[in-house]
């Protein structure tokens, strides 16, 4: 019965030990999502900036771009598919790599061969572990993005979609990654990075629900020209703010998750407390029983 309590003993002081890193891990990743919502709000305004300027140029000009114009056919697609590079946060790169595994295989079924872009530890060691081939990289920072990065990766998939497809090249790039909703939410989300799908101007609503009217424009040199300057711009800041969302998401993911393992350590202590308290009990029991058993026993003895 005393090696039973002492086990008891142990497993509360495990899970107290367990409850004390949980608990400090969800408050780390309290103060970072803030700074991780900041940093995406602070990116807003200026994706929207260059969604307006590649919808005008697109819309106004007849200008048959590279980056604009649906390939006649499709061989090969590239998935970008963005995750942490560290895990203890629920099922935020499991969602993601099963949504890209469902995108892959849709895309599969439609004749198309599938190539893969990876950002974060978690996806690079799930491609790993399986022996699949991946064309690149990136690891590392993805709780803390950086634009040189995202850069990086803009100008790494902008060569794969302008080299030809025969040559490795591919003809449409898409990115998955977690968007983040609130500190309850994260979706995950599936889009097509290239080719630009640009809505219409005048079909896009403004935010008072009128529709907005743009003046007329005059390019300079030309439109073509005005595209390659804001397309790659334009890519960089997606896969950015790609990255931001995906941040703020792990972040939230984590402190839920933290919270959720601070609660079940909170329940075994609970209740490896009232099995200690009854083999407790037990134990006096037995010991009570045995004195009085020996003192019935002297007694009749005498």
């Amino acid at each position: 019965m005393g090696a039973q309590l002492r086990v008891y003993r142990q497993k509360i002081k495990s899970a107290q030990t367990t409850k004390k890193i949980t608990r400090a891990m969800e408050l780390i990743s309290a103060s970072r999502i803030q700074k991780a919502q900041a940093r995406v709000a602070a990116s807003t305004p200026y994706s929207d900036a260059i969604t307006r300027a590649v919808s005008a140029v697109s819309s106004y000009s007849n200008v048959a771009h590279v980056l604009t114009t649906e390939p006649e056919q499709v061989d090969r697609a590239a998935i970008v598919i963005f995750t942490s590079d560290r895990g203890l946060a629920g099922a935020f790169n499991s969602q993601v790599l099963r949504e890209a595994e469902e995108l892959a295989e849709l895309l599969r079924s439609q004749g198309k061969q599938v190539v893969y872009f990876l950002i974060g530890r978690k996806s690079v060691g799930y491609f790993t572990f399986r022996r699949r081939d991946y064309e690149r990289s990136w690891i590392g920072g993805t709780d803390n993005p950086e634009f040189e990065t995202a850069k990086e990766v803009a100008e790494a998939v902008l060569e794969a979609f302008l080299r030809d497809s025969a040559d490795g090249g591919v003809d449409e790039i898409h990115i998955v990654y977690n968007r983040f909703v609130s500190r309850i939410t994260q979706v995950p989300v599936v889009t097509r990075l290239l080719p630009l799908e640009v809505v219409e101007a005048d079909d896009e609503p403004a935010p008072t629900g009128k529709p907005d009217v743009f003046p007329l424009y005059e390019f300079e040199p030309d439109a073509e020209t005005v595209l390659d300057g804001l397309l790659p711009v334009y890519i960089e800041s997606r896969i950015f703010n790609a990255m931001l969302q995906s941040a703020a998401a792990k972040h939230a993911a984590t402190q839920k998750a933290m919270k959720s393992a601070t609660d079940n350590a909170d329940k075994l202590i609970t209740d490896y407390t009232r099995l200690a308290n009854e083999a407790r009990q037990s134990e006096i029991t037995q010991q009570i029983a045995e004195i009085v058993g020996g003192a019935d026993a002297l007694s009749s003895a005498k």
